[in-house]
Order: C-alpha cells, then structure tokens, then sequence
C-alpha cells in the first residue's frame, strides 16, 4: 500500500500541498482531482521522488520511501504532465535508454519496444528524432517509457493529453487491466468523465487540501447531483461559469 502522511510541500514560505494524507491501495485506481494551482502535480511529483515532502511522509508497504529510494523508484512508472523528453533522440533510442536505466535485458527490451511502438500506431516513426512528433506522438512515447518495467506503482499526471480519441480509449483500458494486475494507480486528470468511468475512488484537491475522498457514488449522493463533474463544481469552482462564457461570447461580438 502507497500511503502518504500529512504530507507538506513549501516552495520558500509558501504551502503549496498543505498536511495531505491518503492511501493507494494495490488494485485500486485513485483519482486524483483538484483546479489548477491545487497542488495535484506537487503531490505526484513527491511520490515520483523528484520532490522531497517539507513536513509528513511517504510509505510504501509501511515504510518511508526515502530509506531506499533507488528501490521505491524501480517500482514506479511516472507519466508527467509535460511531454518534455530528449528531442534529439529517436522513441526507440529513448526507450532504450530508459530500459537500460531499469537495467532490463536488451533483447527483450528491444523487443517489448518494437511491439509497444506498433501497438502505439508509432512503428513508422520510431527511428525519427523526437523532435519530429506531434504532443500525441511524444505523448505514447511516454507512457510506454512508463510502462516497459512492469511498476507496481503507476502515477498519471494528464495521462490523455494530446492523445487522439482511440488511443485515449486504450490507455484507459491499460489503466484498469494493471489494477486488476494488483497495481496501485493514482490517476489525475481534467477529463472527469474519463475520471468517472475508471477510478474506484476520488480525491478532490483545493488549494492544497483535500475536500473530498470517497467513491464517486457516495460523492454523487453526498451533493445530491448527478455527476462527478457536477460534485467538482460544487466542491472547488469558485466562478459562475456561465456567465464567465456569455461574456466570452458577448466581448467577441463587440465591434
């Protein structure tokens, strides 16, 4: 079990993830919820161990990740909001370095990359420079990346983004095979249909603090509305959005 434990995240003086503590259990998809400037990224990045909680901690299996982090890193497999990787290098010499990283056996390395590229609509390309793709492109290049070492813990910031309908569709299906595998998934995302449909269990996240944490359903019966979307508006959006848009539309309009 992923556990973390009034954990606080300071940038100088400043809180951004203010005493957050949940758990992630193994076969269970989180969700993970919040506006922009929640803290969502902040948190996944602490548990991807590229950020080092201020105050609390983080357990895996009852014990805080930061006595051997090389080990807790091996069983992870991070997805980062931005699409950032090395656009001098082809997906295939990408892939290889990041398997070799995971010290995997380079045959079946090679070979788990060449079907992952074909899966990924990517096998035609594979040989090009990084720098060539669309987001999509470099999108698949990084969930594979993600997913080559088989992690116990799977953390997807914006999983989707730039992915085109179909291939959106099957990365959903990925997500909820690996839990049925027994994988601790923490799922976070701005597409809350998506989010409906696959998570087990919802956290919505507030300037830093949790203000929700249950089932969608028991969330939906909770506000007494009829969707997760419905549960976030009411929880975080601050705004009327409506009438946000209507004078979107009305100052486009203006001569």
């Amino acid at each position: 079990m992923l556990e973390l434990s009034g954990v606080t995240k300071k940038f100088s003086i400043f809180p951004v993830v203010k005493g957050v503590s949940f758990t992630v259990k193994p076969g269970e998809i989180l969700g993970y919820l919040g506006p922009n400037g929640a803290g969502k990224t902040t948190t996944i990045k602490m548990l991807a161990g590229l950020l080092e909680p201020t105050e609390g901690e983080i357990l895996l299996d009852g014990k805080n990740i930061k006595k051997d982090m090389t080990a807790y890193k091996a069983r992870v497999g991070y997805v980062s909001e931005q699409s950032e990787i090395y656009p001098h290098l082809s997906a295939q010499e990408y892939l290889l370095m990041v398997g070799r990283l995971r010290r995997l056996p380079d045959a079946p390395l090679r070979e788990k990359i060449e079907i992952l590229m074909t899966l990924f609509s990517l096998d035609k390309d594979m040989l090009s420079p990084i720098s060539s793709y669309s987001k999509g492109m470099r999108q698949k290049v990084l969930i594979s990346a993600a997913l080559l070492h088989d992690p116990d813990i799977l953390l997807l910031d914006e999983p989707l983004s730039g992915l085109d309908v179909t291939t959106g569709m099957v990365v959903r299906d990925v997500v909820q095979l690996l839990a049925r595998d027994r994988k601790m998934v923490l799922y976070s995302s701005h597409v809350l249909e998506v989010t409906e449909k696959i998570c087990s269990r919802v956290i919505i996240l507030h300037h830093g603090r949790i203000v929700a944490n249950d089932s969608v359903e028991n969330l939906r019966n909770l506000m007494r509305v009829p969707s997760l979307e419905k549960v976030f508006g009411e929880l975080v959006v601050e705004e009327d959005t409506a009438a946000i848009a209507r004078r979107i539309v009305d100052t486009i309009k203006t001569n």
